[in-house]
């Protein structure tokens, strides 16, 4: 996995610390991690998403986003859930469709969340939301699976902006996730603006 830096983490080994500072230095790797998905594509380093960032827009579109078009979700769940979605990425990494099939990548991401959060008080609650998101049953998991494509597509029309690349790939994907007709709407204004 390409990152900016290597694990923080590495910088506690041997050290005694409180969990909540152990769980800080790992999941400042998802601020060193790069969007893979992006860098295969021909996105700069220099311009390319990490993880974080990504998980920042996710956050930020579903509470901008969930009064509009869902008043009815749990807007507390929504928020954890943005989150939290890319925890599995701290140990697995950000592992792009067609490297592994997707039940191995699950149990990688798993392996992953279970490491860091069953170290704090709440990690159970956590980790509960964390597989309610992988698992897309519930409406607030549906809502956050399209948001977090949805996110994508939005950062592909920003890239294709700055004349970074055809990015058609991840506009066909993001149309392929989203159902909601406010969604799509969103995604309409993005082709829109390719033109």
């Amino acid at each position: 996995m390409e990152t900016k830096r290597a694990p923080a983490i590495q910088h506690l080994s041997g050290k005694s610390t409180l969990p909540i500072v152990e769980v800080f230095y790992e999941f400042n790797q998802l601020k060193a991690l790069y969007r893979q998905g992006w860098l295969r594509v021909g996105i700069p380093k220099t311009q390319c998403e990490t993880v974080a960032e990504h998980t920042l827009g996710v956050t930020l579109l579903a509470l901008f986003l969930a009064d509009e078009y869902f008043p009815a979700l749990d807007k507390g769940k929504l928020l954890r859930m943005g989150l939290l979605h890319d925890f599995g990425e701290i140990y697995a990494g950000d592992i792009v469709p067609g490297k592994m099939s997707l039940a191995d990548k699950h149990e990688l991401e798993k392996q992953s969340v279970e490491r860091v959060f069953l170290r704090l008080p709440k990690g159970r609650d956590y980790l509960a939301i964390w597989q309610e998101f992988e698992e897309g049953k519930t409406a607030e998991a549906r809502f956050m699976k399209e948001i977090d494509r949805l996110e994508m597509g939005l950062q592909a029309s920003v890239y294709e902006h700055e004349k970074l690349g055809d990015l058609s790939v991840f506009f066909e994907s993001t149309d392929k996730a989203l159902s909601t007709p406010g969604l799509r709407k969103i995604l309409d204004a993005l082709l829109a603006l390719r033109n």
